[in-house]
C-alpha cells in the first residue's frame, strides 16, 4: 500500500494471474500479485427455467413498494408491466462471474489499457435528469486513475455500457477466452435458478439478504457482503447493491439493466424478473456489471 492506495500489479503479474484463471475449474478464483481478486465463476447448466412474472408476482411487487415508500408511484407508472410473461425458457449452459466487477479489478484494466477512469462531469450528470445530486457522485468518482480510497472492493460504478464492453474485450485479450456481458435471460436464470422464485433466495422478501435502502447504508458495500442472498447457483449481489448492464438491447441506444440497487426500498425492482432500459452512454452511481466467459 502507498498512501492508503493499492499498488497495482505489473502487466506481467496480471497476465499470469488471468491466464491461470482461464485454466481453472468453474468454481475457482485467483488472487493477483497486489491483492486484487478476480470474481469466482460458476457454471449454470443447460436446460429450462421459469422466466418473467405473472400478475400475482407483479401485484406483490407493487405492494412491497407501497409499504416501503408510502405511495403508489411504481404502480401508477406501471413499472413492472413490461416484464416478460412468466413461462419456461430453455438456455444452453454458460459460466458467469459469481460477483460483480470491483473497483480493484477495474483498476487493473484502467492501468493496463489507458481507458478513462470512472467519473462524470457536472454538465453531463445534469443532462441525465436523475434525482441524485451531483455531489453524491463524488464518493464514487475516481481520484485520477485510482479508485476512491476504501472502496477498492466495492462494485465499480459510473461506467457506461461501452465501458463494460471495453473491459470485457481487454479481459478477453488477456486470457485468450471470450468474456462478455450476459443477456438479460442468462442473467435472470443465474439470479433466480430454474424454479421461478421471486428473489434469488426464495419467494419471501427479506431485506436482511441484500444491500437496499431498507436496511443498508444508502451506498455501495464491498461486493459479496450478503452471502445469505445468494441464488441457487451461488450468484451474489443479484438483488440490490447495483443494477447490472446486460447485452440485451431495449430500443435504439438503450440496454436492459437488472437487479435493483442500494437506492431502492421495497424492493419490487430487485426481483430477477424486473428490468428496464437505460441509455448505453449513461454513467450512473447505481449501475455496475459482471461478465460471462465462453
Amino acid at each position: 500500500m502507498a498512501g492508503g492506495l493499492p499498488i497495482l500489479p505489473s502487466r506481467r503479474a496480471l497476465l499470469c494471474g488471468l491466464t491461470a484463471l482461464a485454466a481453472l475449474p468453474a468454481t475457482a478464483a485467483v488472487a493477483g500479485a497486489a491483492g486484487w481478486r478476480m470474481p469466482e465463476v460458476i457454471a449454470v447448466p443447460a436446460g429450462p427455467f421459469i422466466a418473467g412474472s405473472d400478475r400475482a408476482e407483479r401485484e406483490a411487487a407493487y405492494l412491497l413498494d407501497e409499504a416501503a415508500y408510502g405511495h403508489s408511484r411504481t404502480r401508477e407508472g406501471r413499472w413492472y408491466e413490461g416484464e416478460r410473461a412468466r413461462g419456461p425458457v430453455t438456455l444452453p449452459a454458460f459460466t458467469i462471474a459469481r460477483g460483480l466487477v470491483t473497483n480493484r479489478f477495474y483498476a487493473a484494466f484502467v492501468a493496463d489499457s489507458g481507458h478513462p477512469a470512472p467519473d462524470v462531469d457536472p454538465e453531463t450528470w445534469a443532462g441525465y435528469g436523475l434525482i441524485h445530486p451531483y455531489e453524491r457522485t463524488r464518493r464514487h468518482a475516481w481520484r485520477g486513475r485510482r479508485p476512491p480510497p476504501g472502496r477498492e472492493d466495492h462494485p465499480v460504478v459510473l461506467v457506461s455500457h461501452g465501458d463494460a464492453e471495453a473491459f470485457a474485450a481487454w479481459l478477453s485479450a488477456e486470457t485468450g477466452r471470450r468474456w462478455r456481458l450476459p443477456s438479460a435471460l442468462e442473467w435472470e436464470k443465474a439470479a433466480r435458478g430454474d424454479d421461478g422464485r421471486r428473489f434469488p433466495w426464495g419467494d419471501d422478501w427479506d431485506p436482511a439478504r441484500l444491500n437496499s435502502h431498507d436496511q443498508g447504508p444508502f451506498d455501495t458495500l464491498p461486493a459479496g457482503s450478503f452471502p445469505a442472498g445468494a441464488s441457487p447457483y451461488g450468484l451474489l449481489d443479484a438483488a440490490g447493491q447495483v443494477f447490472e448492464w446486460t447485452a440485451s438491447p431495449q430500443g435504439e441506444g438503450r440496454f436492459l439493466v437488472k437487479g435493483g440497487s442500494w437506492d431502492d426500498s421495497g424492493c419490487g425492482v430487485c426481483r430477477p424478473a424486473a428490468q428496464h432500459g437505460r441509455p448505453r452512454d449513461l454513467k450512473h452511481i447505481l449501475i455496475g456489471f459482471r461478465l460471462i466467459v465462453d
